[in-house]
């Protein structure tokens, strides 16, 4: 079961204070720097960012952006430290999956990557199912890094081969608990992509913690925390 946590486990990635599959309030940096070197197979990271909305000048105009104007923004050098630290504690060939948006999508995030073992090795565009803002086309997709600390390989790494480059998934609003709330089945697909039962998947800026339903339901163990209420 996956409660049942063994002390070992539990002291090699120095969380005593913190428990698995469980909200924690909590800067991400301070986990990632609980854990050791080389010890997590899979990492999800969703910086807050407003890349898109500040080169549009668009402001919080609008229903749709209370919610996400009230978020505690990352600079560009903290989402680098996240990474540095991303990239320390993934094991050899581990991956990290990273949302971006467009304009840094178009911009280019190699300065994220800059003295770090993390190469991009795929993309998938998420399709929301829902039209949003643009002075020309009209933004309905986010996009999902997907890259890994060296060696890079797939044999015997990437163990389900028919996952789509495009998924369509549409968040119930009805339901939705967070302004940047991610699609739970491409989440849930990935981790069984790259990971075995129990194995652990680590959060540091989880949301509404969908990353954790996904464990759940895929039967992983989730450590993970957000600064926020959600």
């Amino acid at each position: 079961m996956l409660e049942q946590i063994s002390l070992p486990l539990i002291n090699t990635f120095k969380t005593k204070k913190l428990s698995f599959n469980s909200k924690h309030k909590m800067d991400g940096l301070g986990l990632l720097k609980s854990l050791e070197n080389s010890s997590i197979n899979v990492v999800f990271f969703d910086p807050q960012y407003r890349g898109v909305l500040d080169k549009m000048n668009y402001g919080n105009e609008g229903e749709r952006q209370i919610e996400r104007s009230k978020l505690v923004q990352m600079s560009e050098r903290k989402i680098t430290s996240f990474i540095k630290e991303i990239n320390r504690i993934l094991k050899p060939s581990g991956h990290l999956f990273l949302w971006t948006d467009k304009f840094h999508l178009c911009e280019g995030i190699a300065d994220w990557l800059k003295k770090t073992d993390l190469a991009i090795v795929d993309m998938v565009v998420w399709n929301k199912g829902r039209i949003g803002m643009g002075y020309r086309t009209r933004r309905s997709s986010e996009y999902l890094l997907i890259l890994q600390k060296t060696p890079i390989k797939s044999k015997g790494i990437w163990l389900i081969k028919n996952i789509p480059d495009v998924w369509t998934e549409k968040i119930d609003n009805k339901t939705k608990k967070h302004p940047h709330q991610k699609p739970l089945g491409l989440q849930k697909i990935l981790i069984e992509a790259v990971s075995n039962s129990g194995d652990l998947v680590v959060d540091p800026a989880a949301g509404s913690y969908s990353v954790l339903e996904a464990c759940l339901l895929s039967q992983r163990t989730f450590l993970g925390c957000d600064i926020g209420k959600f």
